[in-house]
């Protein structure tokens, strides 16, 4: 009798879970479809439309390499992960946090690194849905079920070294440039020929990105799901993010070839860290068992 009651106790308990679950994923289906259909928008008037951007011209030609591959990279695959997440797919679910991600850093790219100007209110729209989306994918996914959904023979250990390595190597590059540029009185040679202010690259990075990374790789390490569930998302983003970097790189420069800001020689570079990404982000999919939803 006894064990019958708790049985029963379990099942409902489950249920109810199951129940939140279902709330927060048909919401952020609702909200990543917005963010689709609205980044679409924001990234075709920037690519298309003509003297819609005020910067610098080497600024303008990275914000429209941005943009396209937003356009015909980043809609799509959200697009797709955000289908394949409804087939019940796990992979799919880790693919459209990372892809949310991308998007709200290039959110924050265009509010910061763009001046003010008539899509102002698309690309704020971007990162608010962006950032949302993010929320909203991560309170769908039940951790107990990613955790069993991955083989022991997942490399953990080294996918975690793989991650505090790019971060220690970020990290290391934007302080290069961050600390003599703020202990100098004279004005930042960081923002020579941008027209900017400050760093966008610099802001969000070492405030959020670099830390909840390099965190996440600790925790993984460590057995937390939710350090292998970011990180897992973190090689998502990297891989399409790199792809962004080399096509803002090349367009940037063929604006303004004589800019030291962006040089379409830095774009085999970043085209070669988009591929070496996908290497550890195989791995982590490979060892990733899809399971289905009770």
């Amino acid at each position: 009798m006894i064990m019958a009651v708790t049985t029963s106790r379990e099942l409902i308990a489950r249920r109810h879970s199951q129940v939140r679950v279902d709330g927060w994923e048909r919401a952020a289906f609702l909200v990543s479809g917005l963010l689709a259909a609205v980044s679409a928008v924001a990234a075709g008037a920037t690519f298309f439309v003509p003297d819609v951007l005020r910067g610098t011209a080497v600024m303008n030609g990275s914000a429209r390499g941005t943009a396209l591959v937003m356009l015909v990279a980043g809609v799509p695959l959200l697009l797709a992960a955000m289908y394949l997440a409804s087939r019940g797919s796990t992979r799919a679910r880790i693919a459209w946090l990372g892809l949310s991600g991308y998007f709200a850093y290039n959110g924050v790219m265009f509010v910061i690194a763009t001046p003010f100007n008539q899509l102002y209110l698309l690309y704020e729209a971007v990162l608010a849905l962006a950032f949302w989306t993010g929320v909203l994918v991560l309170r769908s996914i039940d951790l107990g079920l990613l955790g069993r959904a991955f083989s022991v023979s997942f490399p953990r250990r080294s996918i975690a070294v793989y991650t505090l390595a790019i971060v220690g190597l970020n990290t290391f590059v934007w302080l290069s440039g961050a600390v003599p540029a703020a202990l100098s009185t004279t004005a930042p040679r960081v923002l020579d020929g941008t027209g900017l202010t400050t760093v966008p690259t610099y802001d969000q990075d070492l405030a959020f990105w670099l830390p909840l990374i390099g965190v996440a790789a600790v925790w993984m390490w460590r057995h937390i799901e939710l350090g292998r569930l970011i990180v897992g998302a973190a090689l998502v983003m990297w891989v399409v993010e790199g792809v962004g970097v080399a096509v803002d790189q090349w367009m940037g420069g063929a604006a303004d070839p004589s800019s030291t800001v962006a040089s379409a020689a830095m774009t085999p570079a970043f085209a070669a860290l988009a591929l070496i990404g996908l290497v550890p982000l195989y791995f982590y999919m490979r060892s990733l068992h899809e399971m289905p939803r009770p």
